[in-house]
């Protein structure tokens, strides 16, 4: 997947879990992955100490494993969440994907 680690991807991430209705947390642990999730009360814990690329990539790896009713997304966030789908789903070639839209 191409895009750029920026606060501004993130901040887009966050506003993304937050239109799913899961809470992002940024606490000290011992997480194995660097993240924790704790699927019945809707909330992801990351590791504090990561970098915006950590934090991103955490989020990322975290994405397809939730449920995501795109129906309750804003439009905006569901044609970035569709644009996320098609680039990270199995089979593209990361040679050919393209910048998303931020």
């Amino acid at each position: 997947m191409s895009f750029k680690y920026t606060a501004n991807t993130l901040k887009k991430l966050e506003q993304l879990f937050e239109e799913a209705r899961y809470i992002i947390r940024y606490e000290r642990g011992n997480f194995n992955s660097g993240y924790c999730i704790l699927e019945d009360k809707r909330v992801v814990v990351i590791n504090k100490f990561f970098s915006t690329e950590g934090r991103i990539n955490a989020l990322m790896e975290i994405l397809p494993t939730i449920d995501v009713n795109e129906e309750e997304l804003s439009g905006e966030m569901q044609k970035w969440y569709k644009q996320m789908k098609e680039t990270s789903a199995p089979g593209n070639d990361a040679s050919t994907q393209t910048e998303m839209d931020l």
